[in-house]
Parts: C-alpha cells; sequence; structure tokens
C-alpha cells in the first residue's frame, strides 16, 4: 500500500507546482505521512485517517507562518489598474444629461460623478470604481469656467 500513498503524494506534489496557492504541498506531504504509517498498518482506513488529519493540521499550522513570508498582494490589471489614479475631464459630467467622458492614458472613459454633482470640462478627478462601462469619480481639482 506503500506505493499508491507515495504515487499520491507524488501527484499532490505536482500538482502543487503548477498552482500558487500553497495549499496542494500540504496534502502530499500527508500522503507521505500516510505512507509512513502503513509500514506499520495495513488498516487502509486508519492510513485514510492519518492522511486527512494530517493534512488538515499542516494547512491550519502552517497558513499563520506562510502568510508572514509569502506576500500575496492582490495587483489590479486592465481596466482595475486605473482605480485610484488621477484623470482629466474632456466633457462635463451631468448626472442630469447622463453625459461625461474622461481621459486617462489616452484613453477615453465615459464618467459619472460619485455624488451627482456636476464637474466641468478641464477638472482633475480621482477614479473611484468602475461600473461596467463607466468610470465612477470624484473631483479633486475643479477647473474655472471661463466667460
Amino acid at each position: 500500500m506503500w506505493q499508491i500513498w507515495l504515487i499520491i503524494a507524488g501527484i499532490f506534489l505536482i500538482g502543487e507546482i503548477a498552482t500558487v496557492g500553497f495549499l496542494i504541498f500540504w496534502f502530499g506531504i500527508g500522503a507521505l505521512v500516510a505512507m509512513i504509517v502503513s509500514f506499520f498498518t495495513d488498516s487502509i482506513i486508519f492510513q485514510t485517517t492519518i492522511f486527512v488529519i494530517s493534512s488538515t493540521i499542516l494547512i491550519f499550522a502552517t497558513k499563520p507562518f506562510v502568510k508572514k513570508f509569502v506576500d500575496v498582494k492582490k495587483i489590479n490589471t486592465n481596466v482595475f489598474s486605473i482605480i485610484g489614479k488621477t484623470a482629466l475631464v474632456i466633457k462635463e459630467i451631468n448626472p442630469i444629461q447622463s453625459q461625461g467622458q474622461i481621459k486617462i492614458n489616452g484613453e477615453t472613459w465615459s464618467a459619472e460623478s460619485e455624488n451627482n454633482e456636476v464637474i466641468p470640462e478641464g477638472s482633475e478627478v480621482e477614479i473611484l470604481q468602475i461600473r461596467g462601462v463607466k468610470t465612477i469619480v470624484k473631483a479633486i481639482k475643479i477647473a474655472e469656467k471661463s466667460n
């Protein structure tokens, strides 16, 4: 039976190489522990119980330790990479007329103001979120209206 546990451990460890979660690794170690237990007993139920218990203990015991050394930060990409950045209003943002556009990184986006306020053309805004195909913004620097 130890050969089967060794094969299972190998599958889990190879699976860990293909993922980045550092979770499957502990199932591989649990399978190795079950393999060692298989040298002392032929009970598959006991071996499987040891596998489940050891894997669970390893996962929960090492999670805080792993978090200290593995800095998992969410990196925003694509459209979400513009959230928090400053943009220029190129067409007045007017919630009554349901219009408004901003320009950021050479791209033009439809825009709505956060509090349904009118933001004049030429103002600087901060992008708060993306809702559908529109950006939700708040004014940072309001442009002076020229007469």
